[in-house]
């Protein structure tokens, strides 16, 4: 397989072209759009995959599968949790290298010149027809897709909980973390306090509270707009990659994740 990291000059795309060809992915897919479950499954960070337009983001393939490119075990999790829970789920189809859905619009890493330690020459220096076509083609179409379905429920007088569904890595910038597992939640307090108190019952689990990241209107979109803007209970949950590298892991967090969740069910939220 070739490898090699293209030259600078050679990742530029033309914005007056169309940035995905007519036989690639949409921006998003919706698994089980019709599901019965209150919960409304998202999962930002379910690809690494790049639009060809784009080619490599000049990155060898190993940084490619890295976490800087996707949430490693994800897209395996929230297909799980949306059939067990039998609940939508809206995908992001590509890398958050090439954007991330994850993100406000106005900061630097919806797009990232450098992601952890590694430079991704793709997105150095991109002009704003650049940028504005990642932005129309990619991340509104996903964005409004959930912003329809949330409406579409509030006037149908369907409760609704927002549940993002992501992975992070063992260590970070040299540091191992200690975590198991996380729950990031902004205004729903309550509601994420009560996923860690039914995670945290396993005393060989250790759960984050607000770790290893919080929710901040200047760094996540999920939290801010699509749950505490709408007033409805909504959390991200983290669970450490190496636990959902393979089907065993993701059937065994799935299983955990879906008791928990289907228990929260039954609270006043």
């Amino acid at each position: 397989m070739n490898t090699t990291v293209r030259p600078a000059a050679a990742l530029r795309h033309d914005p007056a072209l169309p940035l995905l060809g007519i036989d690639e992915p949409p921006p998003y897919a919706v698994i089980n759009p019709d599901g019965s479950s209150p919960y409304l499954l998202l999962c930002e960070h379910a690809s690494n995959r790049i639009p060809r337009a784009l080619g490599d983001l000049g990155l060898p393939l190993a940084e490619r599968q890295r976490h800087i490119a996707w949430d490693i075990g994800v897209s395996a999790l929230s297909q799980h949790l949306s059939a067990t829970l039998d609940a939508p789920l809206f995908m992001a189809n590509y890398s958050r290298l090439v954007i991330d859905c994850n993100r406000p619009l106005h900061v630097p890493s919806l797009i990232p010149e450098v992601s952890e330690t590694t430079a991704v020459p793709g997105n150095a220096g991109l002009s704003e027809a650049e940028r504005q076509q990642r932005i129309d083609t990619l991340f509104h179409p996903f964005a409004e897709a959930i912003s329809r379905r949330l409406d579409q429920r509030r006037q149908q007088g369907l409760r609704t909980i927002i549940i993002g569904v992501h992975s992070f890595t063992p260590v970070y910038f040299g540091k191992q973390r200690p975590w198991h597992a996380g729950v990031l939640y902004g205004e729903a307090k309550a509601f994420g306090r009560a996923i860690i108190d039914r995670l945290a019952a396993d005393p060989a689990l250790c759960i984050g509270d607000n770790q290893p990241y919080d929710i901040h209107p200047d760094e996540d979109y999920t939290v801010p707009v699509h749950a505490d803007a709408r007033g409805l209970p909504g959390a991200l949950i983290e669970i450490r990659h190496d636990f959902i590298r393979d089907a065993q892991g993701v059937t065994a967090w799935g299983g955990r994740l879906t008791a928990c969740l289907k228990e929260m069910e039954r609270l006043p939220l």
